[in-house]
């Protein structure tokens, strides 16, 4: 086996029908914010003790976390009232809100511009309402719109190109925006798959991995967008993960609740480890090679280590 289960963390009760969604691990605290969606709240847990520490609420409809190491802040998708939340992690009580586009979501930072980009849903009772919105993090102002031509999914950020890459869900492709020129798309990769949703990059290796609403596994060349290989998934996937130390990939499939564990070096399926019906979102904490699934059902964080990393320090 290669995740092999730790422990269960009990998290707050939901207050309303949901569960959780996208997560990040600030490393120097080893904190981890969860969007919990059921609660308009960001729960904070403790990678270290593998523990529950609090919770930061009122955030509408949050929807997703994502931490910068290098600039020591925190950015939250509030997709019920339209907003990013920013904040430093000492320093929770001064979260900022500033105001984006329609039904915020998938995040990504360029931390040497401190610009974040924003991959908003929209609203499709509203025409041309799917945008990117580029925010200028230390003015807390967004500064343009980038018009896109589909449902946005997830973001990422590449620091050796210089773009930012976002999942659309149909037409099926992941838009590249130049971080030099944010106001515009630069080019498209297409994907030869259904529903691009899951995204992460290997920035050393320069792939890029976009698991498919059409149990779809792809990798692609990020440099070019050419099409390496493809691999069949066991259901409809989410949120997924590159452990890039170990070249190992995590897709958390909801149904019928699964994380599988593929090799990026040969794409050879690993192993599929059972979590719980519903848990589409997990989180991974690269110093201590541990994968967090966020149990819809019985709210907990189910907590796994990769046992291929030797004794990481608990």
């Amino acid at each position: 086996m290669t995740l092999v289960h730790h422990t269960n963390i009990t998290l707050p009760a939901h207050r309303r029908p949901g569960g959780f969604d996208h997560a990040a691990v600030h490393r120097a605290s080893a904190r981890l914010y969860v969007a919990h969606t059921a609660n308009d709240a960001i729960d904070v847990l403790d990678c270290a003790t593998d523990c529950y520490l609090h919770t930061i609420p009122n955030l509408m409809g949050v929807a997703g976390a994502l931490v910068s190491d290098e600039r020591q802040v925190v950015f939250t998708s509030n997709r019920g009232e339209n907003t990013v939340g920013i904040f430093a992690p000492d320093a929770e009580a001064d979260l900022v809100k500033v105001a984006v586009g329609l039904g915020p979501n998938g995040l990504a930072y360029d931390p040497g511009r401190d610009r974040l980009v924003v991959a908003n849903v929209g609203n499709p009772q509203i025409p041309h309402s799917c945008t990117v919105s580029i925010v200028d993090v230390a003015a807390h102002a967004m500064i343009a719109s980038v018009p896109v031509p589909g449902r946005t999914r997830w973001a990422v950020f590449d620091p050796r190109q210089e773009v930012f890459f976002v999942n659309i869900a149909d037409p099926a492709q992941i838009i590249v925006i130049d971080a030099r020129h944010p106001q515009q798309i630069a080019t498209a990769y297409a994907i030869p798959a259904a529903g691009p949703h899951g995204l992460d990059l290997d920035i050393v290796q320069a792939r890029l991995w976009c698991a498919c609403d059409d149990q779809t596994l792809v990798c692609l060349d990020a440099c070019s967008g050419d099409v390496l290989d493809e691999r069949a998934l066991s259901g409809s996937p989410d949120v997924i993960f590159l452990n890039a130390a170990l070249g190992h990939l995590y897709v958390a499939i909801g149904d019928p609740g699964v994380i599988e564990v593929f090799d990026t070096g040969t794409m050879q399926h690993l192993e599929t480890i059972a979590t719980e019906e519903g848990v589409h979102t997990i989180a991974f904490d690269a110093a201590r090679n541990k994968v967090y699934a966020f149990l819809p059902h019985t709210h907990q964080a189910a907590v796994y280590i990769d046992q291929e990393a030797g004794a990481a320090p608990l």
